[in-house]
């Protein structure tokens, strides 16, 4: 059973598709990294990509705004209002990338240019589109206010490494949301972060979904991340997809057993000290996955056809957008 602690944000419903992802495939090298990924992000709302280091979140993501090698992205559409990016000219994707989609990345310490000063990289998108220097070093202030830093004139003239990873962080958030993108793609936004620092950004980033009216894609492994922010979840193990839907209905009620564990291994969200213990067992390799259900080594309801037959991604709940979906044989039994 979800642990019943767990408290979700859910913001006003919207129907509205923002971007739409059907059938996502990323090869590398190595092998299949994501494997026929499918979700919608409506207007308004944050949607969660969530699952164990290696799931294939990050890649999903990245794979959105083009920052994979093309050959990298093997199959699958990726619509922004009705047009594919990964058939756009790459042109036109560094213009959605930016100004109509922004990007939080996971490590503000790689991200950010140590030799540049803070104002300086905020106002990067706006020199490039030819903003008169008054005009943008006033919109640097403001965006540097808006993400609640101290003394916003002074912050602008300083380097990254004399800011906190906390200040950092807000600083990525200023970058991403220079160009007023409609969509923020935030990966791993509180990685290496403190309890508090982490809650400050969570709030720091729904407070701008809610005030700028931004749809989100939220990216983390991190189930108390979730609970706080998003308002519909994928869930992902080995490159697949294998449960989505609205994160209150997820979280509380899973229709597959990793969710389940997930869920269940969270400690109180209001705790600053509980630490998620990990799930038995090694996740699967998305390059060497087992036979059947990729999660059946370490699942709990596992029979004899779990090893032999892939589940299929299936409805497993009625309501409205977005359905509640699962890749489970036995969905209707995780949770009576």
């Amino acid at each position: 059973m979800a642990d019943q602690s767990v408290a979700v944000v859910t913001a006003e419903r919207s129907t509205t598709p923002m971007l739409e992802v059907t059938g996502l495939g990323v090869t590398l090298p190595a092998g299949v990294v994501v494997d026929r990924v499918s979700f919608t992000v409506l207007a308004g709302r944050t949607t969660g990509l969530i699952g164990e280091s290696g799931s294939g979140k990050t890649m999903t993501a990245m794979a959105v705004v083009g920052l994979l090698p093309d050959a990298a992205v093997a199959s699958g559409q990726v619509r922004w209002k009705s047009e594919d990016l990964l058939t756009a000219p790459e042109r036109r994707r560094r213009q959605v990338r930016g100004r109509e989609i922004g990007v939080v990345f996971q490590d503000p310490s790689a991200a950010l240019d140590p030799i540049q000063t803070v104002g300086r990289q905020v106002g990067e998108i706006l020199r490039r589109a030819g903003r008169p220097r008054a005009e943008v070093r006033a919109r640097v202030l403001e965006l540097l206010a808006r993400v609640g830093l101290p003394e916003p004139e002074r912050q602008a003239g300083s380097y990254p490494h004399e800011l906190s990873g906390g200040m950092r962080q807000r600083v990525m958030i200023a970058i991403a949301l220079a160009g007023r993108p409609e969509l923020v793609i935030a990966d791993e936004p509180t990685t290496a972060l403190d309890v508090t620092t982490q809650a400050r950004i969570l709030a720091l980033l729904a407070d701008l979904r809610e005030r700028e009216g931004l749809a989100m894609i939220l990216v983390s492994h991190d189930l108390r991340v979730m609970a706080h922010v998003a308002d519909d979840v994928v869930v992902m193990y080995a490159g697949r997809v294998c449960e989505q839907g609205p994160a209150r209905a997820v979280l509380d009620r899973p229709h597959h057993p990793y969710t389940r564990a997930l869920a269940g291994n969270v400690p109180a969200v209001t705790s600053r000290t509980a630490i998620a213990e990990p799930l038995p067992g090694a996740p699967a390799s998305p390059f060497d996955p087992p036979s059947g259900c990729p999660f059946h080594p370490r699942c709990p309801m596992a029979r004899a056809r779990c090893a032999t037959e892939v589940p299929a991604l299936r409805e497993t709940g009625a309501g409205p957008a977005p359905r509640r979906l699962s890749a489970c044989h036995f969905a209707e039994e995780v949770t009576p």
